[in-house]
């Protein structure tokens, strides 16, 4: 299935979990095509497509993490059919776990459980690696990070398209303030790269904080894109954990 939001890279299986899968910021859904290759046929994985890049090239770039999240709500919702758990990396772990949040404030089923990837927990300070206001600082953000972007930040042509969703992305990062409320009651995996530059590893454990079903922490030898290099080593944490979810998700349809 492709459609607006989400895109599908293998075939769905007949049953089993659903995976909703939220690149980082100025990604996307292209950047989880090798983590949805490696899961099939366990998992049914849809990727997310934001508006502003690829096929949603001509639409505006949605520049606000609430909005986005209210526009990813609505197309979520009829895709809740079966045990679903959320992966979101780096900006995409915000999305995730504010999108738990909305679905929960909606009164709808949430997922059974979140991967949240190359991100620190949110504070009520912010964060203040997301405070990028010009061009150059979010290139240079780039370069410190690395990723496939970076192989493309000397090629002007391809420039031009990269950067308006990435302006995008880091206005969106730059305004998000966390509102402090009850935590989840939905169990988490947090990984995270061992020598990630704007992602230590205490910040990312303190995502714990933010459930009272548990996190667990895994931290891979790599830096913020860990996951290009550890996709298969992620693809068997994420499975192992998707596995639980097919079970107790048929369990719970006998009953």
């Amino acid at each position: 299935m492709d459609s607006d939001w989400f895109h599908r890279f293998a075939p769905a299986p007949g049953g089993g979990p659903r995976l909703f899968c939220f690149p980082h910021a100025g990604g996307a859904a292209v950047a989880h095509r090798a983590l949805s290759l490696r899961l099939a046929p366990d998992a049914d994985v849809l990727v997310a497509q934001y508006p502003g890049r690829h096929s949603r090239r001509a639409e505006p770039s949605l520049d606000d993490i609430g909005r986005l999240v209210d526009a990813l709500a609505s197309a979520v919702a009829p895709l809740c059919d079966r045990p679903f758990a959320f992966f979101g990396h780096s900006m995409g772990a915000l999305v995730a776990y504010e999108l738990t949040r909305e679905l929960e404030r909606r009164g709808m089923s949430g997922p059974r459980h979140l991967f949240l990837s190359g991100r620190a927990a949110p504070a009520p300070h912010g964060n203040g690696f997301d405070r990028l206001t010009t061009d150059e600082e979010i290139i240079a953000r780039i370069r410190l990070l690395g990723g496939t972007v970076d192989g493309i930040l000397d090629n002007t042509e391809l420039m031009e398209i990269v950067m308006p969703p990435l302006r995008a992305d880091y206005r969106a990062l730059r305004s998000y303030a966390w509102r402090p409320g009850p935590p989840l009651d939905t169990p988490m995996t947090v990984l995270v790269g061992d020598s990630d530059p704007v992602v230590p590893v205490a910040s990312a454990a303190a995502w714990r904080e933010l459930t009272t079903a548990g996190a667990a922490l895994h931290t891979l030898p790599g830096g913020h894109f860990y996951l290009d290099e550890r996709t298969e080593e992620v693809a068997g944490i994420v499975r192992a954990t998707l596995g639980s979810l097919a079970v107790s998700g048929r369990t719970a349809d006998a009953v």
